[in-house]
């Protein structure tokens, strides 16, 4: 029997329900998640792992719920993605008592994903001070992209923040990818942004290994639709998360959106944005740009409304 080809699967992977400070039901939530579009979501209460149980008899056929946990601390908020059912990690760590390490690993061996969590949020313990080493993915995305809530997540600062360490991370050969999340507490906010991760399966393995090699783009609404691939002249190509060995070849990037009337989308690579074109007020449309390996170790892409809040953002492709 053929192997079934890998799909785009949407998930919220930051969400907390009555069990630790939000609103919400996990069953409310769930119904919501599918209302939504969403594919997947995980149970990321605070400092606890005692809904497991009840976040467990959420899931169906159309819904897969990861266990996890938000991990809070007095430093930093991290995610821990992936965890065995009831399993708890600690949070009483702080920067500089290695602690953080053990925790981290604890995550890993048990084929989890970690992900330090707003890391420019504005309140006490909400910026994230530890280093990134050992963390598998950023989340630049948290929440609405700008608000006036006084804990509003600084995402420009986290986006660009994480475009710096990409040039850093990809000659070093391990770059960290980056995710979208909700954060939610309250009715209304789940899917806002969410995660697009191409997988082989609607699996748990198979989501949080798309989730850990940046295969994956972020989306502000179910209505964004974006796919983009890198076709060197030789014929050569590879999607978001994905390397493409160019060699001296120049290479046209490709980028087909829908959903986003009279947005603009722009290419930026090591080099910073590079091209910027506008969208139609039909909100779709294509957009390509030529480079190669020799002027951009990577390229991604961002798609902005006309108020300037993104609507969505890729992983890069990596050109070597």
């Amino acid at each position: 029997m053929p192997e079934a080809e890998p799909r785009w699967y949407r998930g919220d992977c930051h969400v907390h329900s009555v069990h630790s400070d939000g609103e919400l039901t996990p069953a409310r939530l769930a119904a919501a998640a599918r209302a939504a579009g969403l594919d997947f979501l995980a149970a990321t209460e605070h400092n606890s792992v005692s809904a497991h149980g009840a976040w467990a008899a959420c899931a169906s056929q159309d819904l897969l719920v990861l266990r996890g946990e938000e991990v809070t601390t007095r430093a930093g908020h991290w995610l821990a993605l992936g965890l065995p059912p009831g399993e708890l990690v600690e949070w009483d760590h702080r920067v500089g008592d290695r602690r953080i390490g053990r925790c981290l690993a604890q995550v890993r061996a048990g084929g989890g994903v970690s992900v330090a969590a707003h890391p420019h949020a504005p309140y006490p313990g909400g910026t994230f001070m530890y280093p990134y080493a050992g963390l598998d993915v950023v989340e630049v995305w948290n929440g609405p992209w700008t608000s006036d809530r006084p804990w509003q997540a600084d995402n420009e600062a986290a986006l660009a923040e994480w475009g710096r360490s990409l040039a850093e991370g990809i000659d070093a050969g391990r770059w960290r990818p980056a995710m979208g999340n909700s954060d939610t507490h309250l009715e209304g906010q789940i899917a806002v942004p969410h995660t697009v991760v191409r997988a082989e399966e609607l699996s748990a393995t198979a989501v949080l290994d798309a989730i850990r090699t940046g295969r994956s783009w972020i989306a502000d609404s179910a209505a964004v639709e974006l796919s983009c691939t890198a076709v060197a002249d030789g014929g050569r190509s590879a999607g978001i998360g994905e390397r493409l060995e160019a060699g001296r070849d120049a290479v046209t990037v490709r980028a087909h959106l829908r959903g986003v009337p009279s947005g603009a989308v722009s290419f930026h690579t090591d080099r910073g944005r590079m091209h910027r074109e506008a969208l139609p007020a039909s909100g779709a449309g294509s957009v390509e740009w030529r480079t190669g390996a020799a002027e951009a170790a990577f390229v991604r892409i961002e798609v902005r409304r006309p108020d300037g809040a993104m609507a969505a953002l890729t992983n890069p492709v990596v050109l070597g």
